[in-house]
């Protein structure tokens, strides 16, 4: 007889799939609406260009002529977008330019140049570094590059060899005989914003603190170590030393000249080869000839040199907000800038520090209606990095981001939070600002004079995961914390999570800085992507639908399709639809000559069925599977789905129901006897049902049944309805 089924919205991960009878229990790229499966939304790319390394920050904003920007940080350069067009606005360290005369060298047959200094310089391995018009520029001798070559031109920094010297990496190598510094050009250098991976430390126990060298072997170096990335003189790979007596041959192996430890794969007569330098977290220096060199491979006791962490460096990170038609931009653990879009010349325009602001900060937003700039984890005495407290905030005078020192006529003022070891991040809510520290949850409320904001921790073992963990939508605050999801809505609730083992037992909390939250408002959803175990890099998303879920049902979906991770999210208030970054740790060209840390894409969602990038149009496969449902049969001989498995279920045909449906949708029947066994497809399926399908001939066969509902073609799209199944009941074995 044709019996219904029907299954319960949402994704249940915390049981088998025998136990999920009547429930949905995994899926690619579908979302729950009105308590129904549905394939989503498609995404297609926008701009001009790809833009350089991952984009950790993207803020929307609209000027007062009605232009709309979008804002992106990337972990080196902070871009305007408007009108289809990318433009760099990324703040410069030296806005007028620096001359610089016999500036280039190169080698024939490599692609490498080295740009020397007449001074020591501050750029570090993978900034970018960018070049003035061809009239500041002066031939190279003896090399094939020319003007057209650096002029208006971004690079990003490859190594830096020497304080004197940095190295860039052109497209194609030297075919002349090389240059030996010569030439001229006017530099830029871009502010440092940080790494493009979130990457192990190493704390307590670096060197020799509290342990015992097992095989304490000393020499001296012959020959001196610059503070620099070579061996012996400055530009080998490998070090000198007087005697290699007793020294590990093999393997990776590490030595300690002064505090700085240096890992070597072999040894070459009286060379140690294959070296690294500033190994195991230690930092490089120089070093005379003679220095002591010990060996520092084996060790014993407590506080020995470890290769494993739990210490994270940050990676390069933003903050954006706007101060009515000003963009404020942190980088963080940096300093905070201004750009103003009411300009005329707003796109070709950079932003630009703020003076009188402190110049170290973790986080930063604009409190409004009150209109104060607020720091988060910033420092005591304005313009003393060393002063940086993670716990400390600061804000500025009402309506004057220069004006940060309190006094009886400002509203300028500081506050240092207890509870925690670090301020995680900071959200803007309806009637305070939500501060996180690692552990507690603390509001922030405008109170006026002459406090100006009053403080009250409000949850506790709560703590924020990373930075962009959170959200505020309709009143209420969701967030991902180190032991689950919370939501604050003037009380705080830990949220009950069908998939949250699924997503706590394969979390990356060494990447935990790239977990991003965000708003889908046109579906009612907060979504976090984050990173699993086995990545540096987000590549899974979980979904909670806060329109349809009830305090009975909370309706939660996961994707670990890598086609729909993001980087960032912004809502569709600015620009009507979300839109969204996501990175490629390839080799794709982008702006910048010499990138190393792969490309961001921008794309709009929702809009159409498929995915679009660069023009290119590719189908978005969707799926989803059921828990396994059994039958019984009562004493009337009537079957009952959700019943205890006792019959087989025998399965002639059934009646595909869709509301929606574009394009050809597969079904699979998954057939199993025994709980433990692994599900097989029914005989005579995978069966391809189109809109004209009225029933399909299945002869099905099993204790128990899932369903699959699937597309893999361009332009499908479906809407689950209620399917019915011809079911019989068969014999006990």
């Amino acid at each position: 007889m044709l019996q219904k089924i029907g299954f319960l919205p949402g994704f249940n991960k915390q049981i088998t799939p025998t136990g999920a009878e009547a429930q949905w229990t995994s899926g690619e790229n579908v979302r729950f609406r009105y308590g129904t499966p549905e394939k989503i939304g498609g995404w297609s790319s926008l701009g001009d260009k790809k833009l350089t390394g991952p984009t950790r920050a993207l803020h929307h904003m609209v000027n007062k002529d009605g232009i709309k920007y979008a804002i992106l940080g990337t972990n080196r350069i902070l871009y305007a977008y408007s009108g289809g067009v990318f433009y760099d606005i990324h703040p410069l360290v030296n806005p007028s330019g620096t001359a610089a005369t016999n500036f280039f060298s190169t080698s024939n047959g490599s692609a490498t140049v080295t740009l020397t200094f007449s001074s020591t310089h501050t750029f570090q391995t993978g900034d970018i570094i960018l070049f003035g018009d061809s009239s500041t520029f002066s031939t190279i001798t003896d090399s094939v590059y020319g003007a057209s070559d650096f002029a208006d031109t971004k690079f990003m920094v490859t190594d830096v060899p020497t304080a004197l010297t940095l190295e860039i990496t052109m497209d194609s190598v030297e075919t002349d005989s090389g240059a030996t510094t010569s030439g001229g050009i006017t530099y830029y250098q871009y502010y440092h914003v940080g790494p493009a991976e979130q990457v192990g430390v190493y704390g307590w126990g670096i060197s020799q603190f509290g342990g015992t060298v097992t095989n304490p072997q000393t020499t001296t170096l012959d020959g001196a170590l610059g503070d620099d990335a070579y061996g012996t003189g400055g530009s080998g790979t490998s070090i000198t030393l007087d005697s290699v007596t007793g020294f590990p041959t093999s393997g990776t192996n590490y030595i300690q000249v002064g505090t700085e430890e240096i890992s070597y794969t072999g040894v070459s007569g009286s060379d140690l080869t294959g070296i690294s330098r500033a190994a195991r977290g230690t930092t490089r220096a120089a070093h005379l000839d003679g220095a002591t060199v010990t060996n520092y491979s084996d060790y014993a006791a407590w506080g020995q040199a470890s290769t494993t962490t739990d210490k994270v460096a940050e990676p390069g990170l933003w903050s954006l907000d706007n101060l009515g038609t000003t963009l404020i931009a942190l980088i963080c653990n940096g300093a905070v800038f201004e750009w103003d879009s009411d300009l005329n010349n707003a796109a070709s325009t950079r932003a630009t520090i703020i003076s009188g602001a402190p110049t170290a900060s973790r986080d930063m937003l604009v409190s409004t209606p009150d209109r104060h700039l607020v720091l988060f984890g910033t420092e005591t005495t304005i313009g003393t990095t060393s002063t940086q407290d993670d716990m400390f905030i600061r804000f500025s005078s009402q309506e004057d981001i220069t004006d940060w020192a309190p006094t009886a006529i400002n509203s300028a003022g500081t506050q240092r939070l207890a509870a925690g070891s670090r301020i995680m991040g900071a959200k803007l809510g309806r009637n305070a600002l939500y501060v996180w520290t690692d552990t507690s949850l603390f509001t922030m409320r405008f109170v006026g004079q002459p406090f100006t904001f009053a403080y009250e921790q409000v949850g506790t073992n709560c703590g924020l995961i990373g930075m962009n963990a959170a959200v505020e939508v309709d009143g209420a605050a969701y967030w991902m914390s180190d032991n689950g999801f919370f939501r604050f809505t003037g009380k705080l609730e830990s949220m009950d999570c069908l998939v949250e083992d699924y997503v706590y037992d394969d979390l990356n909390t060494t990447s935990n800085q790239f977990i991003y939250c965000g708003i889908n408002n046109l579906f009612g959803e907060v979504m976090w992507f984050y990173p699993t175990s086995a990545s540096n890099v987000v590549d899974r998303c979980v979904v909670y639908s806060y329109l349809d879920s009830t305090p009975s049902r909370p309706i939660w979906y996961t994707n670990a399709n890598s086609l729909y991770p993001r980087t960032t999210w912004q809502d569709s208030a600015v620009f009507g639809l979300p839109h969204a970054t996501a990175y490629d740790a390839g080799t794709d060209t982008c702006d910048t000559v010499g990138n190393t840390e792969g490309i961001s894409t921008y794309y709009e969602h929702e809009t159409g069925v498929n995915q679009i990038k660069g023009g290119v149009t590719a189908a978005i496969p969707a799926n989803i599977l059921s828990g396994d449902f059994d039958i019984t049969q009562d004493q009337k001989q009537g079957i009952t789905f959700r019943g205890d498995g006792e019959h087989i279920m025998r399965v002639s045909r059934f009646l595909p129901d869709f509301i929606t449906q574009a394009g050809n949708t597969i079904v699979e029947l998954d057939l199993r006897n025994f709980p433990n066994q692994t599900a097989a497809s029914s005989s005579l399926g995978p069966f391809t049902i189109t809109s004209s399908t009225n029933y399909q001939s299945c002869r099905a066969r099993g204790r128990s049944v899932a369903v699959k509902i699937s597309n893999t073609a361009v332009d499908s799209n479906w809407k689950l309805g209620t399917f019915r199944l011809d079911v019989h009941a068969g014999g006990r074995r």
